[in-house]
């Protein structure tokens, strides 16, 4: 019988190259349960593994190369914002495209079904939270130069008006820049309680590593929605005081479905795995996610499957207690301190 193949177009390389062993461990931990239920409409599953590359240009070429030579019949897009466009262009109705990650939201193309969570669904609790916890009011945002920081601060901006707070100071350096210099130079100047900083990968490591060397991370408390374990594991102690993370999945997330989940992770690949993270179990729940829709749409046609969001059956998820039906509801944004190489739940927001 022939099998399904699924195409997951991940970056090896790159600030979001660290996050590829995850991706690719929790996408075949899926695959495999896949067809041990039977697979995709009784049909085994073949997970295509595709290298993004750095660019939008290598994104979309490698997703031209899956279609048309590896013959895919779907996609999963775990990968930064800045080529989703390029990659939408390629694919248009020819086979489903899910894309994963959390991203800055505000995606309006049909033929994109995102099970991330958005900017706005990320930051307004946690800063609300934090404005009303810690009396935080004065706010720096820095990230790189690209749709993903500067969406997601136009959203920020919004939300910080709206809850009385300031902007102080707004920032971007290029994508995969490392002279974090003059916004930390800022960060002294502008006397901000609060940093928003949207770096990405190991640009998130660079970052962090900058500002606990320069001894502001007793200045200013930092909220960033793109730190995760990996992050976490590429610093140093004293680079994490005074570090909160929004995320909707921790691997501390206590939950049946999460403990379920990382009993068939360390079962499937030992006890020293990539670190589960919220962008590696985003590959997991997108080939469910798939699924559930194949299944409801009773066919791998994109117009079936679009068609059927809404009304498939359960998607299977690492995170929270029950399975969530792939619309209504989103699970719960967490908020997190990071401790050292740890990472504590203050609470669902």
């Amino acid at each position: 019988m022939a099998s399904v193949k699924v195409g997951l177009l991940v970056p090896e390389d790159g600030p979001a190259g660290l996050w590829a062993p995850s991706a690719w461990a929790c996408a075949d931990l899926a695959v495999k349960e896949l067809n041990n239920l039977g697979g995709l409409l009784r049909r085994p599953v073949e997970l295509i593994r595709i290298d993004a590359g750095t660019t939008r240009a290598t994104a979309a070429f490698a997703a031209r190369q899956a279609i048309e030579l590896d013959g895919i019949s779907a996609l999963i897009g775990m990968f930064p914002s800045y080529a989703r466009d390029s990659v939408r262009e390629v694919v248009g109705d020819r086979i489903p495209f899910i894309y994963t990650p959390q991203f800055e939201g505000l995606e309006r193309d049909l033929n994109i079904i995102s099970t991330g969570e958005t900017s706005r669904e990320l930051l307004r609790p946690a800063i609300e939270w934090l404005m009303q916890t810690k009396g935080v009011s004065r706010f720096l945002l820095c990230g790189s130069d690209y749709i993903w920081p500067r969406l997601s601060f136009q959203i920020a901006k919004s939300i910080i008006k709206d809850v009385g707070g300031s902007i102080v100071g707004e920032h971007y350096l290029a994508l995969n820049g490392k002279d974090f210099e003059p916004v930390l130079d800022a960060v002294k100047a502008s006397r901000c309680d609060i940093v928003l900083p949207h770096f990405l990968g190991q640009d998130a490591v660079a970052f962090n590593r900058a500002f606990g060397e320069a001894r502001l991370a007793s200045q200013a408390l930092r909220l960033a929605s793109a730190v995760d374990e990996t992050v976490v594991y590429g610093l140093d102690e004293n680079a994490t005081e005074n570090l909160f993370v929004a995320s909707a999945y921790f691997s501390t997330v206590r939950s049946r479905n999460n403990g379920a989940f990382l009993e068939r992770y360390h079962t499937s690949f030992g006890d020293t795995p990539p670190p589960a993270n919220a962008y590696g179990q985003s590959c997991y729940e997108g080939l469910y996610c798939l699924a559930g829709l194949a299944e409801a749409a009773g066919s791998m046609e994109t117009a079936r499957i679009r068609a059927a969001v809404g009304r498939s059956r359960q998607l299977k998820s690492a995170r929270g207690n029950d399975l969530e039906p792939l619309t209504g509801g989103r699970h719960p944004i967490h908020l997190a301190r990071v401790d050292g190489y740890d990472i504590r739940l203050v609470g669902a927001l």
